[in-house]
Formats: structure tokens, sequence, C-alpha cells
């Protein structure tokens, strides 16, 4: 029987989504986005263009093409309530409910969750429903804070001192924040992401990956919704400890229970982002779906089919032993508008050069008469997989260096040097 699944999205993260769920022969693939992916519309029976959080428009849809199944992309439409409107409609979805979603869309009800039960990671923090009560505690506070918004950004709302902003720079942060600020205490080690499939009570880790958010080579520049990411053949990383990597786990199983344990169970993907220091991981923040580099990399190395995964998800049946991913390293690296993340040049045709083996996601791209043009965020990611990581760093290098136009990419993504640079940085550490 022919299964119809909707995914809700229309970025490089959907695209991996929706060719890993093409590869499942028996389904039919539908779409909802605010503009056409020219990756997922090739791979879909049917779109709607619509905002993702156009709850109306969503489910009126997925009753009218009688969807079996649904998978949430970006955090909006999470934060919206999609999955609550779509699973009172009958449509099961891989993603969390709103209520449950607030892991990420409220930094503020994070911290306070994993506080209250007790959950390892949570650096120190403090919550402030006004700007100039934040601004008198950091005036105050001798050491480096992290200044996060309460709400979603994006992934480009944080600004640490010491790294993004200087002393008055905070300030002035907080103040053009105005409200429903959290202050956290400066993490000092190497980042990691931890992705899981859950049910509401298992968990299935995929493959670490690191992003890279900042927007120039060598970590300069403002923050980006990331600018590429990689993975190892082991599916860890050289500075993270097996202690550690259970460590992380037992976190996002901890927030998994809570939740549980709350009235309001969570179900599809969590996405662990950590700090690893010397003590160990600590938790900078959870997000409630695919991370986008990071979808990219380990969709590319999933081997068991997707649409088996999200109905074991929802039955509440997954189980570790039955999700393989290939053992192979892979480099995603973004190609990006000039300008961007602050000021991206749009509506600027791109040209692709040949970039075979490499793979090919869409993201923020318009498609007219068979020309590219880049819009106004990241443009495509290609991935590179290989045996070692230097491999896959040369598979999607070569193929990003070929594409033609007011364009660019971060060439050290992946290489020999910055991962070293990770290395030395924890061994210091520690």
């Amino acid at each position: 029987m022919t299964m119809k699944i909707l995914v809700v999205g229309g970025g490089g993260r959907e695209h991996a989504i929706t060719r890993a769920l093409s590869r499942n022969t028996e389904t039919e693939l539908y779409a909802v986005m605010a503009r056409a992916n020219p990756g997922i519309s090739e791979l879909c029976r049917e779109l709607l263009l619509e905002k993702e959080t156009r709850i109306d428009a969503i489910s009126a849809f997925a009753l009218k093409k009688s969807i079996d199944y649904a998978i949430i992309g970006p955090e909006a439409p999470l934060e919206a309530g999609v999955v609550d409107r779509l699973e009172a409609e009958g449509v099961p979805c891989m993603g969390p409910t709103r209520a449950a979603a607030r892991l990420e869309t409220d930094k503020a009800f994070c911290r306070e969750m994993m506080e209250r039960h007790g959950i390892a990671g949570c650096p120190r923090y403090r919550v402030f429903r006004t700007a100039d009560e934040a601004v008198r505690f950091l005036e105050g506070h001798a050491g480096d804070l992290a200044v996060k918004p309460i709400g979603l950004t994006g992934g480009k709302g944080v600004r640490i001192m010491g790294e993004h902003v200087d002393r008055r720079g905070a300030v002035d942060y907080i103040r053009s924040l105005g409200s429903d600020i959290v202050l956290e205490e400066r993490l000092i080690g190497e980042e990691f992401t931890l992705q899981a499939f859950t049910d509401g009570t298992h968990l299935v880790p995929m493959p670490l990956v690191q992003d890279h958010k900042r927007a120039y080579e060598g970590d300069e520049g403002p923050n980006t919704g990331g600018m590429g990411s990689y993975s190892m053949p082991d599916h860890g990383l050289p500075f993270i400890t097996e202690n550690d990597q259970r460590s992380a786990l037992g976190i996002m199983q901890s927030a998994v229970a809570a939740m549980n344990e709350a009235g309001t169970p969570y179900r599809g993907i969590l996405y662990g982002q950590f700090m690893n220091t010397r003590d160990g991981p600590m938790v900078i923040e959870f997000n409630a779906r695919f991370g986008d580099p990071e979808a990219m990399n380990v969709l590319s190395l999933l081997e068991t089919d997707l649409v088996g995964i999200i109905e074991r998800s929802i039955d509440g049946t997954l189980s570790r032993s039955r999700v393989r991913f290939a053992e192979k390293a892979t480099v995603c690296k973004y190609i990006v508008p000039e300008g961007y993340p602050d000021s991206p040049v749009a509506g600027q045709p791109i040209s692709l050069g040949p970039y075979d083996p490499a793979l090919l996601y869409y993201a923020n791209v318009e498609e007219r008469e068979g020309i590219l043009s880049t819009q106004s965020s990241r443009t495509i990611a290609f991935v590179g997989l290989g045996r070692t990581l230097s491999e896959a760093e040369e598979i999607a290098e070569l193929a990003a260096s070929g594409v033609k136009g007011r364009v660019r990419h971060r060439r050290d993504i992946g290489s020999a040097t910055l991962l070293k640079k990770r290395i030395d940085h924890m061994k210091e550490l520690r």
C-alpha cells in the first residue's frame, strides 16, 4: 500500500528529509513550504506553497490529500502548533507538540525544567523579564556571560561576551532585546551536536556532528544559521570521549523522561547542542527538530528506511538495533550569497560545476527556466562522503568551489587544520 507522507518546510534540511523518504519506493511525498525548493519539488507529487506557520492551510491540505504521516522540519511551525492540529485531525506526526517543543522555543522553560529535575549539564543561569534587570545583573557580575533571547532567533540570537561582544556590547544588545532574556555562564570548550530519534521513551542516537556557525574561515565573523558541518567514520569526534558521548545521551534521555513525567511527552527528533568542557558535556541548547546543516550529514549516512523510523517513533517501538548509519565520514559545505548573513545579495544567478560524487541539497534558492538565483539566506549545500574525513572534505570542496556567481563558502570546514585545532583545544582544557 502506498504511504502518503507530508514534509513541512522548504530548506536544505527538508530536502535531505525528503530525499531520505524517497528511497522508499512505496511512498508518495507531499510538501508545504513558503517558496518552491527545486530539490523537494522534483521528489514530491504535489506542493502547497504557503507560509509554514499557516496551520489552517496545512491541515486542510493534509486532509485533502489523505496524508498518513507528517514530518516537521523547521522550528517555527512546531511553535505555532502544527503537530497539535494535525494530530487532532488524525494525522500522526514525527515532531513534538507545541508544549513539548518548548524545550527549544522557550529557553527559560528549558533551563528551569533542567534545574527542577536535576538534569546534568545545566549551566548557571538567570532569567530576566526586563532589560533593566538584566543590565543591573551583568554590571554587577565579574565574569563573561552568554546573552540569550528566550524565544526563537533562527540560531543567530546568542551573543557571548569575550567572543561576540565586549561588556559594553552586551549591555547594548540586552537593551536592544528589551525583555525576556536569559543570562548564562560562558562555557569554554568544543561544541558538538548529538541528534536522536525518540518515541517519547526510547532514544536512538545519530552520528555526532560538529557545526560551524561563524561566517568566515578560522571561525571569524558573525553567527549564521550554520556554514557547514562534518562527521567522522566511527560516528564519534576525536575530541569527544566515549564517556562524554554517553553523558550527552544520558542528559537527553533525562530530558525526554522529564517531559514525559510533566505530561508533555516528547516525540520526534531531539537535537542536543553541547559544549564539551573540562568537566564534560554541558547543554548549550536543545532543538526540537533536525539541525540544518547537521541533518544533511546524518541523513546522507542513514541506511535504514526513514519511513519505518517514523512509524516506530509514532507507535512507541523505536529500537537502536534497527537503525543503521553508513560508517563513512561526511563534510557539508554551504554556499551562501555575498554579504551573508548581515546584508546578503539576493537575486543573483549562480551556475553549478560538475559535483558528482558529492550530494547536492537545495536550500534558499529560486529556479526559473533552469536558472538558479540566490535569495536572502543559505543557497545550496554539498555533502561529500568518504572513507576518511580528508576524502569527504575533498569531494565537498571540489563541488563547492565549482559554483560560479556572487557566492562564497568556508573552505576550511572538514580540514585537517581545523580538526587539529579542536583536538588541541580539548587537550589544553583537560
